[in-house]
Order: structure tokens, then sequence, then C-alpha cells
């Protein structure tokens, strides 16, 4: 039995009938993680020692019948989601030696439901990238082909997961950090509601912007994974206490009548032929299946990387305020006194990007350039919302390309910021808006890259948005895994 081709839903199956244990499917990912790791470089942290106990516990878990769905399936998750006692660096320098005191709230629901965890993924420096290579652990490779990227900033996640280092993972989503490396690595990737899974224990990028969300090789795998996570937490603010569905029971639902909105400004010169033929493609396959194809407007999606990169810088630069060598993380030696620690600390401690983002925030958010920058963005912000609100009204969900390309090549927009920010042109607009967003494969490129589709629905719609990427991925079938030689 090939354990790692198995599905979540498989290996679950086989637990149950007692054909299977969970150390035998922890043991098997190991394996795997040991012969590929030094290619990939997937991980910052491996929790082997601590994955096999949790996986004995599992076991017993499911023999007194107290299991759930995910209970004994190994999990891998991003370095920005706190671990009690396991390193939490960020792909930082700052955070290099840090080890949180509690869990963050999505990993007390995995350590409550026995998901084994396999390690901590790399990622862009404090999920501020692209393409993982402002990582300070330095980049990961993308399996499909290790001269290029697997997009950013939860790149290791995404990777692991193609790779089949990992049946499932967490990453978070702060302008397209899962939905395009799931794009890149020909994965499932989901941005929930914001508000919908709690951000408590998840160090902050940009608090009005992030969202925790799951990895996976399939729909049905993601659903069953944000079932798990999406509950409400009295310890988040932003937490929605709403009811939350089976989100894996409401996969099957007919797409006949299904309003499917296609916005012109998501195909735009410098769109890649390929990138928009797949999708078009995966339009038509619900087209086939009895769905209504709507053209709509989206008016105000060209001022949405504007917009996001003003909003997210200005926040950045406040949440990372708290990184001054006095707190925890990292401390310059070189200091005569209080003032030359914090410079000296912050010099040392952040990479360019992130430097480059909070002095992007800093100035935004300065006297005299608040009104200019920081209030117009968020006066736009609410119209990019307001455009969803009225395409919703004649639509349930919208589908677009993830990114404008396939993945990119290492260096190819590592010095040109402008060049990097654009692979987010197409994502950044349901994070402005709050509302979740899914990536999933529609196939490969010419030169045998994943091609990513966005499938967008209006807020706490993740069923409708789960059961149209269930159709899509019916009709168009699987694009398989990247056959990595070891």
């Amino acid at each position: 039995m090939d354990i790692l081709k198995k599905s979540v839903l498989e290996l679950r199956e086989l637990l149950d009938k007692g054909e299977i244990s969970s150390r035998e499917i922890v043991q098997a990912y190991i394996d795997r993680i040991e012969k590929t790791e030094p290619k990939l470089n997937s991980f910052v942290t491996l929790t082997f020692e601590e994955a096999l106990k949790d996986a004995d516990r599992a076991d017993e878990m499911i023999r007194n019948k107290t299991h759930t769905t995910l209970t004994g399936i190994p999990i891998a998750l991003k370095d920005n989601i706190s671990t009690y006692h396991v390193k939490t660096t960020c792909s930082s320098k700052m955070l290099e030696n840090y080890r949180p005191p509690f869990d963050a709230t999505v990993v007390e629901l995995i350590k409550q439901a026995g998901m084994p965890i396999l390690g901590k993924t790399n990622m862009d420096e404090f999920a501020m990238g692209s393409s993982t290579e402002t990582s300070y652990f330095g980049p990961t490779k993308n399996p499909w082909n290790l001269e290029y990227v697997p997009g950013g900033s939860s790149g290791g996640s995404a990777a692991s997961v193609a790779a089949k280092q990992a049946p499932l993972a967490l990453g978070t989503d702060t302008g397209g950090s899962i939905r395009q490396p799931a794009a890149f690595t020909g994965i499932v990737g989901i941005k929930p509601t914001y508000g919908l899974v709690s951000r408590y224990g998840v160090v902050p990028f940009a608090s009005s912007l992030d969202q925790v969300g799951p990895f996976a090789r399939t729909v049905a795998e993601s659903a069953a994974l944000l079932s798990l996570i999406a509950q409400y937490d009295k310890y988040d603010s932003t937490s929605l206490n709403n009811p939350r569905p089976d989100y894996l029971r409401s996969l099957e639902k007919d797409v006949k009548g299904l309003r499917v909105g296609v916005p012109k400004e998501f195909f735009i010169d410098g769109l890649d032929a390929e990138v928009e033929q797949a999708v078009r493609k995966a339009v038509k396959a619900l087209e086939d299946q009895g769905a209504e194809i709507v053209d709509i407007e989206l008016p105000h999606s060209d001022k949405a990387l504007a917009t996001y990169y003003i909003v997210a810088t200005a926040e950045c630069s406040s949440n990372l305020a708290r990184f001054d060598g006095v707190r925890f993380g990292h401390r310059s030696e070189n200091t005569k006194d209080s003032v030359t620690m914090f410079k000296h600390t912050r010099a040392e401690g952040f990479g360019p990007e992130v430097k480059r983002r909070i002095m992007l925030g800093t100035y935004a958010l300065s006297a005299g350039y608040y009104d200019a920058y920081y209030l117009k963005a968020l006066k736009v912000r609410r119209l990019i919302k307001e455009d969803f609100d009225k395409a919703f009204t004649k639509v349930d969900v919208i589908i677009t390309p993830t990114t404008p390309s396939t993945a990119f090549k290492f260096g190819e927009k590592v010095q040109d910021p402008i060049a990097m920010y654009l692979s987010d042109v197409f994502t950044t607009t349901a994070n402005l808006a709050g509302i979740p967003a899914l990536s999933m494969p529609a196939g490969l490129s010419s030169n045998n890259l994943p091609i990513g589709v966005q499938i967008i629905a209006p807020s706490l719609a993740e069923e409708v948005m789960l059961s149209t990427a269930y159709s899509i991925e019916k009709a168009l079938g699987s694009i398989g895994l990247p056959e990595l030689e070891v």
C-alpha cells in the first residue's frame, strides 16, 4: 500500500477499519520528508518525535471511538502560527529562537482532533512576499520544477502538500498568500471569510486582512480541514459567532442554475494566454453542467493592488513595532543606550522586504500624509467591497484566474518589488472585501507548471464556493502531483 498516494478520506476509511494506524501514516510522511527536504526546504522546524507520540494518542482515540474525521491524519503548519514551546520564527532572524508559551487557537483545535503535527513550514519573512524568497532560512523550491518558486508567502505549506510531504497544511492569506502558492503548486487553497477562522496566536502582518486557511490536494480534503478550524473563538475579537456548517457534506450540491460571474477586469492585457484558456475551460465546465454564465463588472478592481499595499503596509508598520529587542526575539549586542538598541535590533533582525514595507506603512501613516494615503485607501477599500456586494445581487459566485501567470523562476522578480507585487493583482480584492476565495488547479501549462482558477463567493458562502469547486474538479479531473526525483 502506497500511503502517500491515498487521499485523506481514503486514509480515514482505512483507519476506521483498522487496516492501518496513524503511526504508520506519520512514519510514511516522515520518511518522505527525510528524502525530499534537502531538495525542497519546505520546513523550518521538524517535530517528528512529538508527531509519533501524537499518532499513538490518535490510534487510542480511534480504538475508543472518540475520533473525528481528521483524527490520525498528519498536518504541517506555517511558521507564523504559534505552537507551544516549538519554534515559531516567521522565517525571520528577529524570531529565530522564539518559542511561544501557548498554542494558537487553530493549533488547539488540531491537537484536540488528534492530528499529528509534522513541523513548521517555511514562508516569506513575516508573510511579506510572493515567492518564499525573503525567508531568512533560504527559499523553498517548487516541486514541479526546482528552478521555479512555489509562490508565497505560504510557499513551504503549499510545497509540502504538493510534494507529498504532508497530506494537509495550514497557511495564512493577507493578499493571496494561500491562493497564489496553491495555484503555483497545483493544489487547493482556501482563504475563508474574514472572522470565520480564529487569528488568535497567529503572528499578525495586517490584522484587518489576515486569515488562516487550509491547503489540500483536493476540494473535499480542504473542506474537511476548513470544517475543523472554522470555530468561534472568544479570544479573537473579530471572530464571527455564527453557525458553522459541515462543509464536507455540502459538496454534492448541483450547480444547475448557479449564476457564475466572469469579471472583465480580471482578463487583462498581460494575462498569460494559457492561464486564460484554462480558466475559460473551467467556466465552460460549469456551463455544461447547467450553470448560467454572467458577464459582470468590478470597476474598482484596478485600484485594489495600490489600496492593498497602503492598508497592509500601514498595519504592518503598527504590528511590527513590538519587535524592539525588549520583550522577546532578537536583541542587538551592538548597543550603548536604549535608542541605539532599538535601531540596531530592527536593522539586524528584519530583512530588506520587511524593512521596505514598514517604511512604506510608516510614511502612509505619518502626519501630513495620513489623509492623502491611508484614509484614501480605506475609502477605495469600501468601494471595492461595494462592487462585490452589487455583483453578488446578480451572481452566486465569481470565477477569475488566481494569478496572471504560472510560477516564475528564482531571481526573476525579487529585485523588482513592483513586478513581484503584481503577482497578487487578482487575489488582493477578496482580502480587502473580507470575502472567501479559493484557488484550485485548472490544468498544466505547456512547460508543465500548474495553472490556478479562483472562485470568489459572498461573505460566509463557503458552501457554494466549495460545491462549485467540487463540480469543476469532477469535470476537469486531476492534474496529478509532481514526480519529484529523490
